[in-house]
């Protein structure tokens, strides 16, 4: 049985994610929070700054910008 959690960004009763995606505390917030349908936007907008900011995911920068991005999306924080 699919797993549903509270979607925090749709607001709404949806199917979880089968795993926590990203480490530490945040992948669990994500985990506990986050649709798999939400989950999936963020990726597409990810994929999205990635290409028009020509980030380098090796960069600890780029990743730092992308990690702040993501919760701004996901959870709403600044």
């Amino acid at each position: 049985m699919t797993r549903m959690v509270q979607c925090t960004k749709l607001n709404k009763q949806a199917a979880g994610l089968a795993a926590a995606p990203y480490p530490g505390e945040l992948g669990q917030r994500i985990f506990n929070h986050i649709s798999a349908e939400a989950w999936k936007s963020w990726l597409r907008q990810q994929t999205m700054l990635i290409n028009e900011y020509r980030l380098s995911v090796v960069d600890p920068r780029a990743r730092a910008m992308l990690e702040g991005e993501m919760k701004k999306f996901l959870f709403g924080e600044a």
